[in-house]
This record gives C-alpha cells, structure tokens and sequence, in this order.
C-alpha cells in the first residue's frame, strides 16, 4: 500500500468512507497501488488500470481502457465530451459502493484482462486526441477542467497537439504542467502574456509598442 494514498484519503475527509472502501476493492484485484497524477493509480505490471479521484461532488471509480469493457449494468459513463479513452462509475455515497461491490470487481477485472492481452483503443486520428495524462489532469482537477473547456477550439487543439507530441509520459505531464497557469487564467499557448516579466516563448512584445 501506497502511502500517499492514505495521506490522499485522509485529506479529503468529506469523500474518506467511500474512498476507503473503493481502495479496498480494487486492492482485492492484486493490483499495484500506485501514485500518480498526485492520485490513486493501480498498475499492472507498470501499466495504468485503474484509478481513484475525488471531486467536490462526488468520488469516482475510472478505467483508463473503459470502452473496451463489458458494462451490462451501465454503471460506466464518459466523464466528458471529449473522452474516448476514460470510463468512470461516479458515487456520491458509501452505499452505492457496497450495493455495486460484485459488479465493479467484474469491471475491474474486465479490465486487467484487457491490459493482459495488449488490446488498445483505436485513436481517433486528428488533433484532438487527448493523451491519457491530460484527460487524468482535467479529471483530477475539476477546475482546470472548467478552464480547458471555455477555451476555444483552436486553443484546445494547440494544447492538446503540443501535450500529445511528447513521446515519453512524463514529458507530456511536465508539458501539461508548465501549461496549467496559463490554462486556468483562460490563455492559449500563443496568447501574448507581455508584461515587464510575462511573456511566451516566442513574444517580443512588439505589438505593445505604439
């Protein structure tokens, strides 16, 4: 057991009965508890299955190949528009885990078997695929997510091109990183920011000069 884990748990005491409960279940699976995107990730031989995250509104189950589970109950849904990767059972109450316990082990281990054969989602080829790190950040972070989602289009793109573009996982999260400032105050990459300190890579701030 991991111990960020519990120190995430305890810090979000409002959703701590169901999230305890939820970490039991999957544990039950033999998955690695891992810690990642500052959440609860369970591995399988170094690969993301599961994971954990709590919202202001509710805690959430998410399989990160969820459309290629078997889901008769529908307890899975999308956690956005633009999701073709993640699935998410969301809960609101320690009750709902308990009464769905057999059917989320049934996803959870859907899932393993799924990440065992190789099996992957077929991308959707264009510029706005979402890499899995990002679609992890907006749902770890509810308001980045608010602010990724009032950017325009073409901003959206840009980001989501230039996070993608990255080979290694964790030069895609770095990048997302760097980014989520300027994400959050409603700018996109290229928006000039000048100031006397503030400005993108690529600004000389000449369009300040009258």
């Amino acid at each position: 057991m991991n111990p960020n884990v519990d120190d995430y748990i305890q810090t979000h005491a409002k959703w701590q009965k169901e999230l305890t409960l939820l970490r039991k279940i999957v544990l039950e699976s033999k998955l690695t508890e891992d810690w990642k995107w500052r959440a609860p990730c369970y591995t399988l031989d170094g690969k993301n299955v599961v994971m954990l995250a709590a919202f202001k509104n509710d805690c959430v189950l998410s399989f990160f190949k969820g459309p290629l589970l078997t889901d008769p109950d529908n307890i899975l849904v999308a956690p956005g528009e633009n999701s073709r990767t993640f699935r998410v059972v969301r809960f609101t109450d320690a009750r709902q885990i308990t009464k769905l316990k057999s059917k989320l082990k049934f996803l959870i281990e859907q899932a393993i078997e799924v990440q065992r054969s190789g099996k992957q989602i077929e991308a959707k080829k264009g510029p706005d695929e979402f890499p899995a790190e990002l679609q992890a950040k907006l749902e770890e972070d509810p308001k980045l997510k608010q602010a990724f989602e009032g950017l325009t289009p073409g901003r959206q793109r840009a980001y989501v091109m230039h996070f993608a573009a990255a080979k290694q996982s964790k030069t895609r999260t770095a990048r997302i990183e760097k980014f989520t400032p300027r994400i959050l105050d409603g700018k996109g990459m290229n928006d000039c920011v000048c100031g006397l300190t503030k400005k993108p890579p690529g600004c000389d701030g000449s369009h300040n000069k009258k």
